[in-house]
Protein backbone atom coordinates (compact mmCIF):
# COMPACT_ATOMS: atom_id res chain seq x y z
CA UNK A 1 0.00 0.00 0.00
CA UNK A 2 1.53 3.55 -1.00
CA UNK A 3 0.54 6.55 1.60
CA UNK A 4 0.96 10.12 1.28
CA UNK A 5 0.30 13.05 3.36
CA UNK A 6 0.04 16.26 2.40
CA UNK A 7 -0.29 19.32 4.97
CA UNK A 8 -1.16 16.90 7.65
CA UNK A 9 -2.08 19.17 10.86
CA UNK A 10 -3.08 18.05 14.05
CA UNK A 11 -3.55 20.63 17.08
CA UNK A 12 -5.97 20.56 20.37
CA UNK A 13 -6.87 23.31 22.36
CA UNK A 14 -6.31 22.86 26.24
CA UNK A 15 -8.34 26.08 27.60
CA UNK A 16 -6.95 28.82 25.89
CA UNK A 17 -3.77 27.53 24.78
CA UNK A 18 -3.43 26.14 21.03
CA UNK A 19 -0.95 22.76 21.24
CA UNK A 20 -0.33 21.14 17.83
CA UNK A 21 0.95 17.98 17.52
CA UNK A 22 1.14 17.62 13.21
CA UNK A 23 2.56 20.49 11.90
CA UNK A 24 2.09 20.35 7.92
CA UNK A 25 3.60 16.74 7.78
CA UNK A 26 4.14 15.79 4.29
CA UNK A 27 5.38 12.29 3.77
CA UNK A 28 5.15 9.82 0.55
CA UNK A 29 5.53 6.32 1.17
CA UNK A 30 6.04 3.78 -1.42
CA UNK A 31 4.40 0.22 -1.68
CA UNK A 32 6.51 -2.68 0.64
CA UNK A 33 8.65 0.05 2.36
CA UNK A 34 9.74 -0.38 5.98
CA UNK A 35 9.42 2.96 7.85
CA UNK A 36 10.69 4.01 11.15
CA UNK A 37 9.15 7.16 12.99
CA UNK A 38 11.32 8.19 15.30
CA UNK A 39 11.62 11.24 17.77
CA UNK A 40 11.39 12.11 21.69
CA UNK A 41 8.21 11.76 23.39
CA UNK A 42 5.42 14.40 22.22
CA UNK A 43 6.94 14.71 19.12
CA UNK A 44 3.87 13.94 17.56
CA UNK A 45 4.79 10.46 16.02
CA UNK A 46 2.17 8.12 17.64
CA UNK A 47 -0.67 11.15 16.17
CA UNK A 48 0.60 10.62 12.94
CA UNK A 49 0.36 6.90 12.99
CA UNK A 50 -3.02 6.96 14.51
CA UNK A 51 -4.46 9.14 11.65
CA UNK A 52 -2.60 7.13 9.18
CA UNK A 53 -4.46 4.55 10.84
CA UNK A 54 -7.64 6.17 10.75
CA UNK A 55 -8.13 6.26 14.46
CA UNK A 56 -7.97 9.94 14.78
CA UNK A 57 -8.54 12.46 12.19
CA UNK A 58 -6.30 15.29 11.12
CA UNK A 59 -7.60 18.85 11.56
CA UNK A 60 -6.16 19.90 8.43
CA UNK A 61 -4.92 18.27 5.23
CA UNK A 62 -5.46 15.31 3.10
CA UNK A 63 -4.10 11.58 3.71
CA UNK A 64 -3.95 9.61 0.61
CA UNK A 65 -4.09 5.61 0.88
CA UNK A 66 -3.24 3.63 -2.69
CA UNK A 67 -3.95 7.09 -4.37
CA UNK A 68 -7.50 7.03 -2.58
CA UNK A 69 -8.60 10.21 -0.32
CA UNK A 70 -9.18 9.09 3.28
CA UNK A 71 -12.53 10.73 4.26
CA UNK A 72 -12.11 11.00 8.05
CA UNK A 73 -16.13 12.31 7.77
CA UNK A 74 -17.62 9.17 6.91
CA UNK A 75 -17.29 6.61 10.02
CA UNK A 76 -18.05 3.59 8.71
CA UNK A 77 -15.54 3.82 5.60
CA UNK A 78 -12.85 3.97 7.89
CA UNK A 79 -13.89 0.77 9.73
CA UNK A 80 -13.88 -1.23 6.59
CA UNK A 81 -10.31 0.22 6.05
CA UNK A 82 -9.33 -1.03 9.21
CA UNK A 83 -10.69 -4.09 8.94
CA UNK A 84 -9.89 -5.37 5.43
CA UNK A 85 -5.88 -3.05 4.37
CA UNK A 86 -4.52 -2.34 8.16
CA UNK A 87 -2.72 -4.24 10.81
CA UNK A 88 -1.66 -3.06 14.43
CA UNK A 89 0.78 -3.97 16.52
CA UNK A 90 0.58 -1.73 19.84
CA UNK A 91 3.55 -1.81 22.98
CA UNK A 92 1.13 -2.76 25.45
CA UNK A 93 0.19 -6.43 23.06
CA UNK A 94 -3.50 -5.71 23.46
CA UNK A 95 -4.12 -9.24 23.76
CA UNK A 96 -7.88 -11.29 24.92
CA UNK A 97 -6.34 -12.53 28.67
CA UNK A 98 -9.57 -15.26 28.16
CA UNK A 99 -8.41 -16.44 24.73
CA UNK A 100 -6.08 -18.57 23.74
CA UNK A 101 -3.09 -17.60 21.41
CA UNK A 102 -4.81 -18.78 18.10
CA UNK A 103 -7.95 -17.65 19.38
CA UNK A 104 -6.66 -14.27 19.59
CA UNK A 105 -5.45 -14.81 16.31
CA UNK A 106 -8.68 -15.70 14.91
CA UNK A 107 -10.75 -13.06 16.86
CA UNK A 108 -9.93 -10.17 13.45
CA UNK A 109 -11.80 -12.84 11.46
CA UNK A 110 -14.76 -12.93 13.02
CA UNK A 111 -15.58 -9.04 11.88
CA UNK A 112 -14.27 -9.63 8.45
CA UNK A 113 -16.92 -10.37 5.82
CA UNK A 114 -17.19 -12.74 3.51
CA UNK A 115 -15.62 -14.85 6.62
CA UNK A 116 -14.63 -18.32 6.46
CA UNK A 117 -15.84 -21.68 8.23
CA UNK A 118 -14.76 -21.58 11.93
CA UNK A 119 -12.24 -24.72 11.05
CA UNK A 120 -10.74 -22.16 8.02
CA UNK A 121 -10.52 -19.84 10.30
CA UNK A 122 -8.58 -21.86 12.91
CA UNK A 123 -6.22 -22.99 9.46
CA UNK A 124 -5.07 -19.48 8.75
CA UNK A 125 -4.28 -18.83 12.57
CA UNK A 126 -2.31 -21.83 12.99
CA UNK A 127 -0.44 -20.73 9.89
CA UNK A 128 -0.09 -16.89 10.94
CA UNK A 129 1.59 -18.78 14.62
CA UNK A 130 3.40 -20.84 12.51
CA UNK A 131 4.85 -17.94 10.29
CA UNK A 132 5.77 -16.15 13.58
CA UNK A 133 7.32 -19.50 14.69
CA UNK A 134 5.00 -19.82 17.74
CA UNK A 135 2.62 -22.79 16.11
CA UNK A 136 3.51 -24.73 19.21
CA UNK A 137 2.05 -22.53 22.00
CA UNK A 138 -1.15 -22.26 20.36
CA UNK A 139 -3.57 -23.19 23.11
CA UNK A 140 -1.53 -21.11 26.01
CA UNK A 141 -3.15 -18.10 27.22
CA UNK A 142 -1.67 -14.78 27.11
CA UNK A 143 -0.74 -15.37 30.92
CA UNK A 144 1.35 -18.28 30.07
CA UNK A 145 3.47 -16.28 27.55
CA UNK A 146 6.59 -14.56 27.78
CA UNK A 147 7.13 -10.90 26.86
CA UNK A 148 8.30 -11.98 23.62
CA UNK A 149 5.86 -14.77 22.48
CA UNK A 150 3.01 -11.96 23.31
CA UNK A 151 4.46 -9.40 20.84
CA UNK A 152 4.51 -12.19 17.90
CA UNK A 153 1.04 -13.12 18.68
CA UNK A 154 0.13 -10.05 18.69
CA UNK A 155 2.41 -9.66 14.95
CA UNK A 156 0.47 -12.79 14.14
CA UNK A 157 -2.98 -11.34 14.55
CA UNK A 158 -2.09 -7.75 12.65
CA UNK A 159 -1.85 -10.71 9.67
CA UNK A 160 -5.23 -11.97 10.25
CA UNK A 161 -7.25 -10.53 7.57
CA UNK A 162 -4.50 -9.67 5.08
CA UNK A 163 -3.63 -6.45 5.53
CA UNK A 164 -2.08 -4.04 2.94
CA UNK A 165 -0.14 -1.91 5.62
CA UNK A 166 0.50 -2.70 9.14
CA UNK A 167 1.59 -0.22 11.63
CA UNK A 168 3.43 -0.31 15.02
CA UNK A 169 3.45 1.63 17.97
CA UNK A 170 6.42 0.98 19.87
CA UNK A 171 5.88 -2.75 19.19
CA UNK A 172 10.04 -3.16 21.56
CA UNK A 173 8.84 -0.52 24.11
CA UNK A 174 7.86 -3.35 26.68
CA UNK A 175 11.23 -5.74 25.55
CA UNK A 176 14.31 -6.53 26.55
CA UNK A 177 16.94 -5.43 24.17
CA UNK A 178 17.36 -9.15 23.25
CA UNK A 179 13.52 -9.79 22.38
CA UNK A 180 13.26 -6.46 20.99
CA UNK A 181 16.11 -7.55 18.55
CA UNK A 182 14.29 -10.89 17.95
CA UNK A 183 10.96 -9.11 16.91
CA UNK A 184 12.82 -6.38 14.91
CA UNK A 185 14.40 -9.08 12.57
CA UNK A 186 10.76 -10.78 12.72
CA UNK A 187 9.10 -7.47 11.17
CA UNK A 188 12.21 -7.01 8.97
CA UNK A 189 11.39 -10.67 7.44
CA UNK A 190 7.97 -10.44 7.45
CA UNK A 191 8.33 -7.13 5.30
CA UNK A 192 10.68 -9.16 2.46
CA UNK A 193 8.88 -12.33 2.67
CA UNK A 194 5.26 -10.62 2.60
CA UNK A 195 5.75 -7.23 0.74
CA UNK A 196 3.73 -5.32 2.65
CA UNK A 197 3.79 -2.09 3.72
CA UNK A 198 5.00 -1.25 7.61
CA UNK A 199 5.40 1.77 9.54
CA UNK A 200 6.90 1.75 12.87
CA UNK A 201 7.12 4.34 15.84
CA UNK A 202 9.95 3.99 17.73
CA UNK A 203 12.34 6.39 20.19
CA UNK A 204 15.22 3.87 19.20
CA UNK A 205 17.07 5.75 16.56
CA UNK A 206 20.01 2.95 16.51
CA UNK A 207 17.51 0.17 15.54
CA UNK A 208 15.49 1.95 13.22
CA UNK A 209 18.23 2.52 11.40
CA UNK A 210 18.88 -0.95 10.82
CA UNK A 211 15.11 -1.27 9.26
CA UNK A 212 14.90 0.84 6.50
CA UNK A 213 13.84 4.16 5.73
CA UNK A 214 13.87 6.93 8.67
CA UNK A 215 12.15 9.62 9.21
CA UNK A 216 12.89 12.22 11.85
CA UNK A 217 10.13 13.69 13.63
CA UNK A 218 10.33 16.80 15.82
CA UNK A 219 7.77 19.38 17.56
CA UNK A 220 5.24 18.13 15.03
CA UNK A 221 7.53 18.60 11.81
CA UNK A 222 9.60 16.20 9.56
CA UNK A 223 12.98 17.05 10.18
CA UNK A 224 14.89 14.72 7.56
CA UNK A 225 14.09 11.46 6.01
CA UNK A 226 17.33 9.02 5.46
CA UNK A 227 17.08 6.00 3.36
Amino acid sequence: MTVETKGLTKYYWMGKEKVVALDGVDLKIEEGEFISIVGPSGSGKSTLLNILGCLDSPTKGKVFLDGAQVDYRNKRSLVILRRKFLGFVFQTFNLIPALNAVENVEYPMYFNKPLKSKSERKEKAMKLLALVGLEKRANHLPSELSGGELQRVAIARAFANGPKLILADEPTGNLDSVTGRSILDLLTRLNNEEKMTIIMVTHDFESAKRMGTVIRILDGRIQEQER
